[in-house]
C-alpha cells in the first residue's frame, strides 16, 4: 500500500488521483521504523482523538478493524457479484491516513484473480491484514487474538451486508456465493475460531466499549459491557510482547 504523500489526491473531496511516478510503496502496515512508520502512527492518533480514548490498544483495534472491513467488503463483494477478486497488491492500493472513511483508501489497479477462497485469503488476509497486525503490534501493546478477531469480524460483517443487499436487489445467487466463500475462509486455520457460527458472532471484543460513549458492536462476544478495568498503555506505550 502506498503511503507517500505525493501519491495522494490533493482534492479533499475524494481520492481521484493515483500514485505519482516512482512513488515509493510498501505493504499495508509492514513493520517499519523512521519516517515510513509515520502514517500508521498518524492514523492511530487520529482515531484516538476522534474516539476520545487515550489507550493505544483501543485506537489501534478500531483503526485496524475499519481497514479490515473495507478490504473484505471490496474483495468478497467483487467475488460474489462479478466472479473475480481484484488484484489488491500493495502497489495498487493507496492509503491516506489523514482522511476519513471511505476516502482514505483507493485502488489504481485493473487486474483480477479467480473468485476463490484461497485467492481471497491470499489477497486480503496474507497480503494486507497479517502485515498490518504485525505493524500495529510493533508500534504498541495490542493483543494478536483481538486483531485476528477483528479480521474475522470484518469478514462476517461483509457477508451480512452483502446478504442484505442481495435480498433488496433480488440477487440470492450473490448471497449464496458470499456465504459459501466466507464459510471456506472461516474454516482456514488463519481465521478458524474467530466467529461463532452460524450467527457469525465474534469470540473476542474490539474494545469499542472502552471509548467514552462507546458500547457493544452487533456481533460482540459480550451481552453487556464489562466493567472497565484501568486504562491500558497510551499511544506511546511501546511494542507488544511476543
Amino acid at each position: 500500500m502506498s503511503t507517500d504523500p505525493h501519491a495522494m489526491s490533493a482534492d479533499p473531496g475524494g481520492p481521484d488521483a493515483g500514485p505519482g511516478p516512482g512513488a515509493p510503496e510498501s505493504a499495508p502496515g509492514a513493520p517499519e521504523s523512521g519516517p515510513r512508520a509515520a502514517p500508521l502512527a498518524r492514523r492511530v492518533a487520529l482515531v484516538a482523538e476522534r474516539l476520545g480514548t487515550p489507550e493505544y490498544r483501543v485506537a489501534a483495534s478500531i483503526a485496524q478493524l475499519g481497514l479490515a472491513a473495507r478490504l473484505w467488503s471490496v474483495a468478497l463483494g467483487a467475488a460474489a457479484l462479478h466472479g473475480a477478486v481484484p488484484d489488491l497488491s500493495p502497489g495498487t492500493l493507496h492509503w491516506d491516513p489523514a482522511r476519513s472513511t471511505p476516502d482514505e483508501l483507493w485502488w489504481s489497479g485493473t487486474g483480477a484473480g479467480p473468485a476463490t477462497a484461497p485467492e481471497l485469503l491470499r489477497t486480503v488476509q496474507h497480503g494486507h491484514l497479517e502485515p498490518l497486525a504485525a505493524a500495529f503490534r510493533a508500534a504498541g501493546p495490542v493483543s494478536p487474538a483481538l486483531l485476528r478477531g477483528n479480521s474475522g469480524s470484518a469478514l462476517g460483517g461483509a457477508v451480512r451486508e452483502l446478504t442484505r443487499w442481495a435480498e433488496r436487489n433480488g440477487r440470492p445467487d450473490a448471497a449464496r456465493r458470499a456465504a459459501a466463500l466466507a464459510a471456506e475462509l472461516l474454516d482456514h486455520p488463519d481465521l478458524a475460531g474467530t466467529l461463532q457460527r452460524p450467527a457469525l458472532r465474534r469470540r473476542t471484543c474490539c474494545l469499542y466499549y472502552r471509548c467514552p460513549g462507546g458500547g457493544l458492536c452487533g456481533d460482540c462476544v459480550f451481552d453487556a459491557p464489562p466493567r472497565r478495568a484501568a486504562a491500558g498503555p497510551g499511544l506511546a506505550g511501546g511494542a507488544s510482547a511476543p
